[in-house]
């Protein structure tokens, strides 16, 4: 069971009038808000659902500029069938939303367990500069660290995951010392609609999309931008989980839509250009986890489909941002592929036992589906490929990997050896499940002239601990690395500090954050990137006191695994999701 603490949480109200203007409809500044109390709340996914949100009371957030929405909505005044039109939407979105409260949500879409406690929403943070630090800043970092994650504006009115949260990004940028801390939204298509809007309007796609409530959202969502009260051809994506610089531009990515890049200002905010297409080059999602090539600076990247074949594409950009032709890799059924691995000449693509079968939203289910019957299998495919059918399938039985760390080439057996964490249940974060999760640092080999593949845990049972989120040095990536830095995942699913692995040996060396102190993905950022000592750098990581309610940015030396510095945040940041560092001298260049 989770720590008890201490939360306080920001809403925006969620009432709506559609019988004004549009201009009164949609005001940007001095809206309306919800706060939530302080009140002590326990959090944990995987536990038994006694959690309850605090009660609500009125309060007032600071305001938040709205770029110019693309929405027909905001643009014109709605006419009397668009209103009349609204209102009964509203009316039939209304009675789905109380008939869907006479019956139990389960824990992975129950709002009151996937966004309690240090998992709740904050709001945005201007800039603030010179930070109390306790220690020293290495003279080294020099940049910004930046880390995405779900954060909604909205208050749920149904069922919410964790993952369906609006992006935000945490910044803290180091200058000679001294460190400056930000967290703004990404200025996605979806959150200014709704904003505008003042109501959640655009499907949850994991909390909500189950059974006929799920597809009776889908029909409401779709009759909204039929009536022009949304636009849906500007995507729904929420940004909230991959964060990459490449070509001048951080791009902050989740898997339904493409990325949107956002700017670093040189004061250290954060601000949203928009909707990233790589100049008219890509018109599909892209998966939040693109491998960026540490040699030849290219960025490889996914793209899934759920619906319709090819249900898998794979392509590549140059470092100048020119993209390949998509190269379609033929799967059976569409299949959730979160992440993948590279090596010097090959791509390596997991194709796991997590499916999409939307006919289970008619018998009443989840469309998200651990298939028993499929067999689990890695495709290695060469890394330039035209087409796909050069890919090599090696099986690899019971393996779900949500993560790979690393993967590289040992020609002299002619096998890849790929690093990931083999997740058990393997859709226990999408579907309740009483079976403890289990999450088992793991070496695969795939021997390409056999077609064999073997496992093994990297460390001793006696000594595992869940291991999830995190990275090896980044200057290594796709050639063989030493060590991995990665989350240690207890008491799931807040992770209490971190653990550097010797992939070879599997001894382990564990960093624990402090007394009821819990934090996020470890980030290695190397010293110097011709240093001949693979973990000549520092880990930095969001931490969170449970006890004070405060929140801290940690640095600590990899080589040591002691605490250099700690930097003092003004304000509390949720667990989240994956993050990034841009140098300084990056900064500068900024498209």
């Amino acid at each position: 069971m989770a720590t008890s603490s201490t939360s306080t949480s920001t809403w925006n109200n969620p009432k709506p009038n559609f019988l004004f203007s549009s201009k009164e409809l949609f005001p940007n500044s001095n809206s309306t808000s919800i706060t939530f109390s302080k009140k002590p709340i326990r959090s944990a996914l995987q536990t038994p659902t006694i959690l309850q949100l605090p009660k609500q009371s009125v309060g007032k957030r600071s305001t938040v500029p709205v770029e110019p929405s693309s929405s027909p909505a905001v643009q014109q005044n709605w006419n009397l069938l668009q209103k009349l039109a609204a209102m009964a939407l509203d009316a039939v979105e209304d009675g789905l939303i109380a008939r869907e409260k006479r019956h139990r949500l389960p824990k992975t879409a129950d709002p009151n367990v996937q966004i309690a406690g240090n998992f709740s929403p904050v709001p945005e943070q201007p800039v603030r500069h010179g930070l109390p630090v306790v220690g020293e800043i290495p003279a080294s970092i020099d940049g910004v660290y930046l880390r995405n994650g779900a954060n909604p504006l909205f208050e749920p009115t149904s069922g919410h995951h964790l993952f369906d949260g609006d992006g935000m990004i945490y910044a803290v940028k180091f200058d000679n010392g001294s460190a400056s801390y930000a967290c703004r939204f990404t200025e996605t298509q979806r959150l200014v609609q709704e904003r505008a809007l003042g109501k959640p309007v655009f499907p949850k796609a994991i909390g909500e999309l189950h059974g006929h409530s799920g597809i009776a959202k889908l029909v409401l969502f779709y009759a909204r931008g039929l009536c022009g009260l949304i636009d849906h051809s500007q995507g729904i994506g929420v940004a909230n989980a991959g964060l990459v610089y490449f070509n001048n531009r951080l791009l902050a990515m989740s898997e339904d839509d493409l990325p949107y890049h956002v700017r670093v200002t040189p004061s250290g905010d954060l601000k949203t250009a928009g909707r990233y297409k790589f100049d008219d080059q890509l018109n599909s999602t892209m998966i939040a986890h693109p491998k960026l090539d540490p040699v030849s600076g290219e960025l490889f990247a996914l793209s899934y489909d759920v619906i319709q074949k090819p249900y898998l594409k794979y392509f590549w950009f140059s470092p100048d941002g020119v993209k390949s032709n998509d190269v379609a890799i033929d799967l059976g059924k569409p299949t959730m592929v979160h992440d993948f691995a590279i090596t010097e000449n090959f791509v390596v693509v997991p194709d796991h036992q997590v499916v999409f079968k939307m006919s289970e939203m008619i018998t009443g289910g989840s469309p998200v589906v651990y298939d028993k019957e499929k067999m689990s299998r890695f495709g290695v495919l060469d890394k330039y490929a035209v087409d796909g059918s050069g890919i090599k399938w090696v099986e690899v039985p019971d393996c779900f990997c949500f993560h790979l760390w690393n993967a590289w080439e040992e020609p002299e057996s002619d096998e890849i050896v790929v690093i990931g964490s083999c997740m058990t249940p393997a859709d226990s974060i999408f579907n309740e499940c009483n079976e403890e999760l289990k999450s088992v640092l793991s070496e695969i080999r795939l021997n390409l002239t056999t077609g064999k593949s073997t496992r093994r845990p990297i460390i001793s049972p006696e000594n595992d601990v869940n291991l999830e989120a995190g990275m090896v040095n980044k200057n290594l990536l796709g050639r063989k690395s030493k060590f991995a830095y990665l989350a240690i995942a207890e008491p799931w699913p807040k992770v209490s500090g971190f653990a550097k692995v010797d992939l070879s040996t599997g001894d382990t060396e564990k960093f624990f954050y402090g007394d009821e102190k819990y934090g996020g993905e470890p980030l290695f950022l190397p010293a110097d990137s011709n240093s001949d000592a693979e973990d000549d750098g520092h880990i930095l990581a969001f931490v969170h006191d449970e006890k004070t309610w405060e929140s801290e940015l940690q640095i600590v030396n990899a080589m040591t695994m002691k605490l250099t510095a700690t930097v003092k945040l003004p304000s509390r940041v949720p667990y989240g999701f994956h993050g990034t560092f841009i140098n300084g001298k990056d900064l500068a260049t900024q498209a």
